[in-house]
């Protein structure tokens, strides 16, 4: 249903204390207003229905008598309304007091979650009226109607397997052994708090980080609706925080000090969780016998996602964030390569340098690696190999960055071999198919292996990531090395790492050099130029590398369908491509993904970089020949296939 993702709300209602019918009010008025914005669950703050500063009136029959009165019009009320609500309210069980959190769909109640951690400090002494109620579930009576009691209840979404619920009461996160904890290992991917959490200098970042830990510790939704200013302010002020979590990432947090009812909400992506649980070994869900599931459903609908989609996902988006990143890559890369040398007592590297990003990039890490290893640059030798569609632009750029990073610079100009070649295996020079191509990239490999052997040196790969999802890649050419630098990096973060060199490295000569490579376009340069300018654009036949890193990070990363992936880029890219071009590129991507496998299969040795990686070894193991049938299926279903 709706791909997975489910609209979750977190409210704070301006209650008065002890007025139960006023506060009842304002909960109906905040579930309408939901209802509005498609929000599929609810979650109101502990005991909102009464107020949570009423002191010693929990104790009076009269209030009491209130609740039940008034949860019985709030039941009534929410008779054939498609939302799950989340209500606290105070409720008396067999002659004890409980705090509870209470689950409502379509006037009925499914469950009552009591609270565990009863706090009995400083302002905070609920155990002067309240006890806390039983972990292993009982059946009871509310309201004239039967439901399950305890703290152990799943509420699971029938037509939406990914959705399990559950529920823990304000103080109960703020312990050492949260209950959420238990209630995640159960199954839960939703946590649901009811909470009262005063406000004091400084405790809402703690709280916030609370909220998004616990989310990133548990992989699930946190839902946090808290107590607002209509509480009593006799010793306290209430602000009501609302914040909702999901795996490690604050996605709404309402402002605090809000004079009216106010509520929050997202769209959280319940496969998504799933997914990353499936991924992480130590993560075990297993049937607990403590737990009871109480089933529900939420009727199909779909909506317009209000959710930002990253369209560069490789990318962090705060700029101090990106800056740190990029060192810490480069760090990553320049380890593994100096592992690799000292392991093998290696003190020459050989990178063959087109005047492109990626050669670039690896001849950057390499100048590293030498200076790691005490080495002089000399040790580092950049050949630059030109043939039949290497332009001036590029040429220029790929000397003077051997030159200015003190490298030895060698030049091999590789258009008689190969054309000799051609004519051993009667290859027509003005057909420029794929053997034309190809017959380049891997005279280059063997001179750059066979200069190596020469030197004692190692040849360094200059592929990226996004090269090898899409196998854009000589077999044995440009696609071997004796390590490869930027296996583990997309295109994207390639260009980044290259502007983060140049904004950093403190020489002008050399970051003049990186910007103009920057703003050279991507080409293998295996085709002559025209008018001395490329003529042979990569993304013009592929497509272009900020969707297919797109494509890739989603499918990889989350193991999501091909129809969600496509209907997660028009959301990231509305403006910049329409869906006839997206749906074209993404089958694209699914035909040479899959069919290029057998190029990954074989890779050099590379450092993993990000939590997607190709490596055969580890990280993406797949059979050579699978079918993409299912794959290309589904998308032809969305839409009729692109000519």
């Amino acid at each position: 249903m709706n791909d997975g993702f489910i609209r979750v709300a977190a409210a704070t209602a301006t209650v008065r204390v002890a007025d139960c019918e006023l506060n009842k009010d304002h909960i109906l008025s905040l579930v309408e207003e939901a209802l509005k914005k498609n929000v599929q669950i609810i979650v109101f703050p502990e005991l909102c229905l009464t107020a949570y500063t009423c002191g010693d009136l929990f104790l009076q029959s009269s209030l009491m008598d209130m609740v039940t009165d008034d949860l019985k019009v709030i039941l009534q009320a929410l008779k054939g309304k498609d939302i799950l609500v989340v209500l606290g309210t105070p409720l008396q069980v067999r002659s004890k007091l409980y705090n509870t959190a209470l689950f409502i769909k379509d006037g009925r109640i499914l469950g009552v979650v009591p609270k565990t951690n009863i706090p009995a400090y400083g302002e905070f002494y609920e155990t002067r009226h309240f006890v806390s109620g039983p972990a292993k579930p009982v059946r009871i009576k509310v309201c004239g109607q039967e439901t399950w009691f305890g703290a152990n209840l799943l509420f699971q979404c029938e037509n939406v397997p990914e959705l399990t619920l559950a529920a823990e009461i304000c103080e109960d996160l703020w312990v050492p052994q949260p209950p959420s904890v238990s209630h995640a290992l159960a199954g839960a991917t939703v946590i649901v708090n009811p909470s009262a959490s005063d406000e004091v200098t400084g405790k809402d970042a703690y709280r916030r980080e609370l909220v998004r830990s616990q989310s990133a510790r548990l992989v699930c939704a946190y839902v946090y609706a808290d107590a607002g200013i209509g509480e009593s302010s006799t010793d306290m002020v209430f602000a009501g925080h609302d914040l909702i979590g999901e795996n490690g990432q604050i996605l709404a947090e309402s402002d605090r000090f809000q004079m009216e009812d106010h509520f929050v909400y997202a769209d959280v992506d319940v496969e998504r969780l799933v997914s990353e649980r499936q991924r992480l070994t130590t993560f075990h869900v297993e049937a607990d016998p403590d737990h009871v599931q109480v089933p529900f459903t939420l009727e199909e609908k779909t909506f317009k996602l209000e959710r930002f989609i990253d369209p560069a996902p490789f990318i962090p988006g705060n700029e101090a964030e990106r800056s740190e990143r990029c060192e810490e890559i480069f760090s990553i890369q320049t380890t593994g390569l100096w592992k690799r040398m000292d392991h093998t007592w290696c003190n020459r590297l050989v990178v063959g340098i087109s005047g492109g990003l990626d050669s670039t990039l690896a001849l950057l890490v390499a100048a590293r690696a030498i200076d790691l290893s005490g080495f002089d640059r000399s040790a580092l030798i950049g050949v630059t190999m030109p043939c039949f569609g290497t332009t001036d632009r590029t040429y220029r750029n790929a000397c003077a960055l051997v030159r200015c990073l003190g490298g030895t610079l060698k030049e091999v100009n590789i258009k008689e071999a190969v054309s000799c070649h051609f004519r051993d295996i009667g290859q027509d020079m003005d057909v420029h198919d794929v053997t034309y191509e190809n017959s380049q990239a891997r005279e280059r490999t063997q001179v750059l292996m066979d200069i190596a052997n020469q030197c004692g040196g190692m040849v360094i790969g200059t592929g990226d990531m996004s090269e090898l999802a899409l196998g854009w890649a000589t077999y044995n050419g440009d696609h071997m090395s004796m390590y490869g630098v930027n296996g583990g990096i997309p295109k994207t973060l390639v260009r980044h790492l290259v502007g983060y060199y140049a904004d950093t490295c403190g020489d002008g000569q050399l970051a003049a050099i990186l910007r103009d490579v920057l703003d050279t376009p991507v080409s293998p340069e295996l085709i002559p130029p025209e008018n001395g300018q490329i003529a042979q654009k990569t993304e013009d036949l592929v497509g272009p590398y900020e969707l297919h890193d797109f494509f890739l990070y989603h499918m990889m990363r989350f193991g999501y369908r091909p129809g969600k992936i496509y209907r997660l880029a028009q959301i990231a890219f509305a403006g910049r491509y329409d869906k006839k071009t997206i749906m074209k590129w993404l089958k694209t991507f699914y035909e040479r993904f899959f069919s290029q496998q057998f190029k990954r299969s074989c890779l050099p040795d590379g450092p993993k970089v990000g939590s997607v990686a190709l490596s055969p070894r580890g990280d993406w193991r797949m059979p050579s020949d699978a079918s993409r049938k299912a794959w290309v299926r589904e998308l032809n279903a969305i839409d009729p296939p692109v000519i």
